[in-house]
């Protein structure tokens, strides 16, 4: 069943105008620079749909995408076991996509090499039976958990994250952090999604466990809608020093990206015509700059947070953008941000 945050997601993908993005599309700058995407989802929804030759039209639009890593969008649950097992079905179907492309049959590109699920930690110990179901599904391949924590109450605008989660989960739920503890001890890592005014809960969750690698989505989730647009400089500010705050718990690393979403009021989304890479890197530049100089390139990851962000651009053009951001950069520090980053943390 499709919760009522995935409808509100699944109902923007299904106004997503192919054309509008193939109007303004690039060619590929430093098309041998190696890639590893991060962050990217599969789903088949009833009125959108994004499965592997989907993924493998953009990933194959010009960039050298050599893998990428998929994380839980709450699709191809199980119908027919526990509430807490059914989890398990999306990474089990996920796994399937992995192996097809591993054979080699679809081309270079080695879709789905890590794979992030999602377990509930509130079940506290009781979680561990769903993470190693997990892991014995996908053998290697699985990485990791997302338990999404986005939620705010200053604007209509902005819903809370799909699993429903409360408010505080990361820093006030007693057994939520008792299920946390479980990741350390098998070995995996953590995804954390949430807003920016919630990035105090995730510094003091990285506080008390510093020893369990945590990269946090999307710069951060930056708000820019209703009261949040109508801030936009203190909230800014706001955001960026939390970040740099983050950036001292050592565990912590940071996606670069995720920023074409409506959230983030770029509002590239509603334009008649798609953004080129310079408008998208012109825009994004306050947020990356912030996040390089805290992190470093050592735990940074460009992600391409797609199909999501293909409201506001197209993958090539997304790329470029990420490129053009990084030009000052040397070519270390090129291959920890576009590779290296993303293949040690989730150990691909």
């Amino acid at each position: 069943m499709i919760k009522k945050d995935e409808s509100t997601v699944e109902s923007r993908m299904a106004t997503l105008d192919e054309v509008r993005l193939q109007e303004s599309i690039e060619v590929a700058l430093e098309p041998d620079l190696p890639i590893i995407d991060p962050h990217h989802h599969l789903w088949d929804f009833p009125k959108h749909r994004y499965l592997l030759d989907d993924l493998l039209r953009d990933t194959g639009s010009g960039h050298r995408i050599e893998q990428t890593v998929f994380i839980e969008c709450a699709v191809f649950y199980r119908p027919d076991t526990s509430s807490a097992m059914r989890v398990v079905g999306e990474v089990e179907f996920v796994n399937g996509i992995a192996a097809m492309a591993a054979s080699g049959r679809y081309g270079p590109t080695k879709v789905c090499a890590g794979i992030v699920g999602m377990a509930d930690l509130t079940l506290g110990a009781r979680v561990i039976d769903v993470l190693e179901a997990q892991i014995n599904t996908c053998g290697g391949r699985f990485k990791g958990i997302r338990h999404c924590a986005g939620w705010e109450d200053k604007t209509k605008e902005i819903h809370v994250s799909h699993n429903n989660p409360p408010p505080g989960l990361y820093r006030d739920h007693i057994k939520f952090r008792e299920g946390f503890a479980k990741l350390g001890e098998l070995g995996l890592t953590f995804d954390a999604w949430l807003y920016h005014t919630q990035l105090e809960d995730l510094i003091h969750l990285a506080q008390t466990f510093p020893a369990q690698p945590i990269v946090l989505d999307h710069v951060g989730g930056p708000m820019r809608l209703g009261y949040y647009a109508q801030n936009a400089d203190e909230e800014f500010q706001a955001w960026r020093t939390k970040i740099i705050e983050l950036s001292h718990c050592e565990n912590v690393s940071i996606k670069l990206g995720g920023l074409g979403m409506r959230l983030n009021g770029f509002g590239f989304d509603t334009r008649a015509r798609a953004p080129s890479s310079d408008e998208l890197a012109d825009a994004w530049k306050p947020y990356i700059d912030t996040c390089i100089a805290a992190f470093g390139p050592q735990r940074c990851m460009f992600e391409s947070n797609f199909p999501v962000d293909k409201i506001s651009g197209s993958y090539v053009n997304y790329w470029n953008a990420f490129k053009k951001l990084a030009a000052g950069a040397s070519d270390e520090e090129k291959g920890n941000l576009f590779k290296g980053t993303a293949k040690r943390f989730y150990g691909l």
